[in-house]
């Protein structure tokens, strides 16, 4: 039966460390790789029992990979310190490690809870995540933003949920927009695309529609409507930095 090490790359997550390592409890080992916390997250990790690494920040896709490195494993299940594993996920991967899996790795629906509520509509959900897999054939890739696990032959897919506790309030949404938003746009420049004022005009709305309509944002009421519009937002920025940098593309070096 394979065994799973759970990897978890870490700065100031004091608030939220010693509930991700709860949930990893039926798992094989906890990894911890820290990037330089000045609050307690290191001494929470330690007590908990998990493996501690303190290393420099190198960007997510290179400490996530050197996490899946350290672990006593081969089969990795990467958890941010802002998730829970729920009972049911956990029974899911423990009756799927069984005998050898199928494939080499699986993604995980993912909820997250905002607002005041599990959203279960607009972009927001399922938000498919591939977080379970074995080092030997897949590795964290990407860039700036949107780094993924690539798996030799492809990936599964679980049926049980990663629950998510990604913003404080509304508040601490816009901020990370904003700071995701600049990385995606730099990111779109470097790869050869431009914006300009048919994109400005468009994709908004476009998003706003997918996420309130298509995605069913309407059935969270007054939550999908204010997500509908703050994904509209998103992309705007998105698109509106893009034009920006492709103007002044020295200025953001």
């Amino acid at each position: 039966m394979p065994k799973v090490s759970v990897t978890i790359i870490t700065l100031n997550e004091a608030d939220h460390i010693s509930a991700a390592i709860d949930s990893a409890s039926w798992a094989d080992e906890v990894v911890v790789v820290d990037s330089g916390s000045t609050d307690d997250t290191v001494a929470i990790a330690r007590a908990k029992g998990a493996r501690i690494d303190t290393r420099g920040w190198t960007g997510y896709v290179d400490q996530k990979n050197f996490a899946a490195g350290l672990a006593a494993h081969d089969w990795i299940l990467s958890l941010d310190a802002d998730e829970r594993i729920t009972p049911a996920l956990a029974a899911e991967i423990r009756a799927l490690l069984i005998s050898e899996p199928p494939a080499r790795g699986y993604r995980v629906p993912r909820v997250t809870h905002h607002l005041g509520r599990w959203i279960r509509t607009t972009d927001f959900y399922p938000d498919f995540q591939t977080r379970l897999y074995d080092r030997r054939a897949a590795r964290w890739k990407g860039q700036y933003v949107h780094e993924s696990v690539i798996v030799e032959g492809g990936a599964g897919q679980l049926a049980h949920e990663l629950q998510h506790y990604s913003y404080r309030d509304l508040g601490d949404h816009l901020t990370r927009i904003n700071h995701y938003t600049t990385l995606a746009a730099r990111q779109m420049h470097e790869s050869g695309r431009r914006a300009g004022s048919l994109d400005l005009l468009v994709h908004p709305p476009a998003a706003f529609l997918r996420n309130y309509i298509l995605r069913r944002g309407f059935l969270d009421g007054t939550a999908g409507l204010t997500l509908s519009i703050v994904n509209a937002y998103s992309v705007f920025l998105k698109f509106a930095k893009l034009w920006e940098l492709q103007r002044t593309p020295n200025s953001h070096d």
